[in-house]
Order: structure tokens, then sequence, then C-alpha cells
């Protein structure tokens, strides 16, 4: 493991050589690791990690600083998320015309909800302990790709005529 050292601070950080073409730096969850190509030479790749050690040391900083919330779910929570989700599914399977073929509720790491072309849905268990007004815009959104497999103009009218006031609830989202 090799360090640099920006005000007063030594970052750890890991080189990693690979076939490719230009070298990049990549912080993750905190870690920072440096992308090389394989044949360039140790002194151009410390020169560089020199030169960013400031951007370096900010974005590990910024990491640091974020609030680690990790919720422990429990089973209340769980049954909680899946009473709201039949009974959202049932009111916009009545408004909307459409009922999916399959839900299913998991952790997703890229999104809150999804639907499939299948017209399988799946909603993010990580909604359990949000406001139960958010739960249903998740799962009107993805009932609404039901009927438009986009976000159109078209999709979206259909998720404000069912929910006049969803931009509350998908800003909300962006808290999270």
């Amino acid at each position: 493991m090799n360090e640099i050292k920006y005000n007063g601070e030594k970052i750890p950080y890991t080189i990693k050589k690979s076939k490719i073409k230009n070298l990049y730096i990549h912080i993750k969850e905190g870690q920072v690791i440096v992308k090389a190509p394989v044949r360039l030479q140790e002194k151009y790749i410390q020169e560089f990690i020199n030169k960013k050690s400031k951007w370096i040391y900010e974005n590990v900083k910024r990491y640091e600083q974020k609030p680690k919330v990790e919720e422990k779910l429990d089973i209340k929570d769980v049954e909680r998320l899946k009473e709201i989700i039949e009974k959202s599914i049932q009111k916009y399977s009545k408004t909307l015309g459409a009922i999916p073929n399959n839900i299913r509720i998991k952790n997703i790491k890229y999104a809150w909800g999804s639907c499939s072309s299948k017209k399988n849905i799946t909603i993010n268990l990580k909604l359990a302990k949000k406001d139960e007004k958010v739960i249903q815009y998740v799962v009107l959104h993805e009932m609404c790709h039901l009927k438009e497999m986009n976000h159109s103009t078209n999709f979206w009218e259909l998720v404000e005529k069912n929910m006049p006031d969803y931009k509350i609830y998908k800003n909300k989202l962006k808290e999270y």
C-alpha cells in the first residue's frame, strides 16, 4: 500500500496496472485506486498522483464526512412496505387498467424500483423506512411503465393524473 501526504495527513492508495491507455484516479467508498497503463513508468505515476493530491484529499474527506446511514430493517418495516405496495397496486391497477405479472421486493443498488418489459415490477427494499407517500409514488411510477415503457410526456402526464403532487415525493427520493 502506497501513501501520499497532503495537509499533514497520509492518504493510502493502491496502484492497479492494466491494459488501458490513460492514467486515472478512482475513489470508491473512500478508497483511492490509481489505474495505470501496464508500461507506464513509476515516476510518471507518482508525478500524476502528486499533482492530484489536493483533489484526492478533498474527495476522500468528502466521503468521510458523508453521514453513514445503514438502517436496520425489522420485520415490521418490511411488512409495512408490503402492505403499502399491495394497497397501491390495487388502487393504481383500477385507475390505470393495468396489472403487473409479478411484484418483487429486493435490494436494488441502482434504483428505487423497476418495471421489466415482461410487466414484472421490483420495488427496492430500502423504501421500507420511507414515507408512505414516497412508497406510493414509486409504485405508481412503476405501474405507469405498464402503460408507457419510457419517460415520455405521456408517461409523466399519467403519473400526474394519478398523483398530482408526485413531484414532492419524487424530490424526496433524491434526499435519501
